[in-house]
């Protein structure tokens, strides 16, 4: 339940690496032994190879070879040309929980061209789009997770055994008993340049979020996935186990993974931003109209951002122990009110509460750029902001008529996903077709398999009923 803050994006890091000459200073300033050349494939999995820096000149000059197909979905098969993993220089990122190590996100490449299937590709796409018209979109992110352990039975429960409160949100004694894991990880954010500002215990049980200064959108999407590598070893080296699933368990509170967009000029211009609103929000005109582009197409967004089975049962869950779910359920934005799908917290960003824990990131953004961006070029306006006044102050109990619902299942979201004309356009074309259309092929197979597994549930239901 953070915010983003601070008034300019900082770099990653105190040394910016640009050049060759730069990565070989600050591989030997930082004792860097072993360099993690990495991408993601289309759920986010962090796809690495673990380069000596022996071999460093042969990485910038040839990149890393992968069997993309073995790598997971990023549209090879078997028999296709390998995928070679380019670096990008100014990712440069040491590993302070892991000694000795350093990370390059890379942009994937097949027979030298940029391999459109690869989600940091599509973004990067969407990014050049904003910088051949003087724009850049600055996020940050909300990444929340849980810490659990496995029990005897195998099943999974809270890492912290004493965790069992109606109402965890911000308890200081959960959170003194994960202080050695959230200092550990609070400690490396800030190693980094990132500026950890605040780490709290969320509001289901085993739940947290450690916030980072935000950035622009690239150097946001690759941080999250180098975060959840982060916290994912830092907790299996404490005999835990991180999850960013949204919904864990049914009882608790989901992951969302919520994000909060600028828009800026490349001279540092804040676009989003009018004192003079008179809608008292703070959000000039055209900020308005990337609302609108993103309540516009909010359902097929949806798809993108709540990309699993489990998704669903985050977004519009029924209240939980705590009292909220605290997830959208209605295309809807307003004021400081986390019952709407876009909050405008302050002047100026607006957060989409739409995201979880599932998402890629880099498919995210840039499919958030992609509708926003349309609603820009078509001057939509996104009608008056909901009012939080009484005697209707929450969203959940007085759902606004004119807001449309999101989509129920990732089925539905898949079909609004496969007519949003500007979503197809904005994450761009592959040798086979639209990215889109490979992206519904590949849910499509996995809510396939999902619907072919019978659960406890249906057992307990339905063996002895019939």
């Amino acid at each position: 339940m953070g915010s983003q803050v601070g008034t300019s994006p900082q770099s990653s890091t105190n040394h910016i690496v640009k050049t060759p000459a730069d990565l070989y200073a600050a591989v030997e300033r930082d004792g860097i032994e072993f360099i993690f050349a990495m991408f993601v494939d289309l759920h986010g999995k962090p796809c690495a190879k673990l380069v000596p820096v022996s071999a460093i000149d042969n990485l910038l000059e040839n990149g890393a070879g992968f069997a993309g197909f073995a790598a997971g979905a990023i549209g090879q098969v078997p028999s296709s040309p390998d995928l070679i993993a380019m670096p990008d220089l100014s990712s440069y990122t040491p590993a302070p929980w892991q000694p000795g190590l350093a990370i390059l996100q890379c942009d994937p490449y097949c027979e030298g061209e940029p391999w459109p299937y690869a989600p940091r590709v599509i973004l990067r796409n969407q990014v050049e789009r904003l910088s051949a018209q003087n724009l850049v979109l600055n996020v940050g992110a909300e990444v929340e997770y849980f810490l659990v352990k496995r029990n005897s039975s195998g099943a999974i429960e809270v890492a912290d055994s004493l965790d069992t409160s109606v109402a965890p949100c911000y308890d200081a004694r959960a959170l003194t008993r994960m202080y050695h894991h959230l200092t550990s990880v609070s400690g490396y954010l800030n190693a980094l340049g990132w500026s950890n500002y605040a780490n709290d215990h969320e509001d289901a049980n085993g739940q947290f979020e450690q916030n980072f200064r935000y950035a622009d959108a690239l150097r946001t999407a690759d941080r999250i996935i180098t975060f959840r590598y982060m916290v994912h070893s830092v907790a299996a080296r404490a005999g835990m186990l991180a999850t960013f699933m949204p919904k864990p368990f049914s009882h608790l509170t989901g992951n969302g993974l919520h994000m909060h967009l600028s828009l800026w000029s490349a001279q540092g211009d804040e676009l989003f931003m009018d004192p003079n609103d008179p809608r008292s929000l703070g959000v000039s005109k055209l900020g308005y109209s990337f609302i609108a582009g993103m309540l516009d197409h909010a359902q097929g967004l949806t798809a993108i951002t709540c990309p699993t089975v489990n998704s669903y049962k985050r977004l519009a869950s029924a209240p939980t122990a705590s009292g909220s779910a605290w997830s959208p359920f209605l295309a809807n934005y307003g004021g400081n009110d986390r019952t709407n799908m876009l909050r405008i917290p302050e002047p100026g960003r607006v957060e989409n509460r739409l995201v979880d824990g599932a998402a890629n990131p880099y498919l995210a953004i840039a499919a958030q750029i992609a509708a926003g961006m349309d609603g820009i070029e078509r001057s939509l306006d996104p009608g008056s902001p909901r009012s939080s006044a009484a005697p209707e102050p929450n969203a959940y109990q007085t759902p606004p008529k004119e807001s449309a619902p999101l989509p129920g299942t990732l089925w539905h979201a898949l079909d609004y996903l496969a007519q949003d004309s500007a979503l197809r356009s904005g994450l761009g074309k592959t040798p086979d077709g639209d990215f889109i259309d490979y992206f519904i092929s590949v849910k499509q197979a996995e809510l396939r398999q999902y619907h072919a597994a019978v659960s406890p549930w249906e057992i307990e239901n339905y063996l002895s009923a019939i």
